[in-house]
């Protein structure tokens, strides 16, 4: 297996995510500068009605939205300049998490995933996690940092 030339880092943003991104910076420096993508994907806030009935976007929920994915551009932007990769590969979008991280993968002709991974127990071992779905359906290897706990 050859060099990695291509990574992406698909990040949640929370206080867990300077682990990953240490993790990836160092493997992108081991791999002889491999260039390295951050990834963030916001959820689509779900609009449901008193009666459980999906309605239609309105402009007060796509205001919110947006709110919340100029907050996370300013924080992916930290941790790109932080990491020292140009903003021009930092990308923010809205969508299904674990579509959008393998769509992000393939479309950039990736060749590593690099994300963060959690310790699960009880039911949530039956929950499908966000790893679990990359790993399956990416176009390339996926490594999954195991994050500790915080105190």
């Amino acid at each position: 297996m050859g060099a990695y030339r291509k990574i992406l880092l698909a990040v949640d943003l929370t206080a867990d995510t300077a682990q990953v991104a240490a993790r990836a910076k160092a493997l992108a420096a081991s791999q002889g500068g491999a260039e390295l993508a951050l990834l963030h994907v916001i959820e689509p806030v779900p609009v449901v009605s008193p009666l459980d009935i999906p309605e239609v976007m309105t402009p007060a929920t796509l205001e919110a939205q947006e709110v919340i994915a100029a907050g996370a551009r300013e924080r992916l932007a930290k941790l790109a300049a932080d990491l020292g990769v140009p903003a021009k590969r930092a990308e923010v979008v809205i969508g299904n998490t674990k579509a959008e991280i393998v769509r992000a993968a393939r479309e950039s002709r990736a060749d590593l995933i690099v994300l963060g991974s959690r310790e699960r127990h009880g039911l949530s071992l039956l929950v499908d996690f966000t790893e679990d779905a990359v790993l399956h359906k990416a176009p390339c290897d996926v490594l999954a940092v195991r994050v500790k706990p915080s105190a």
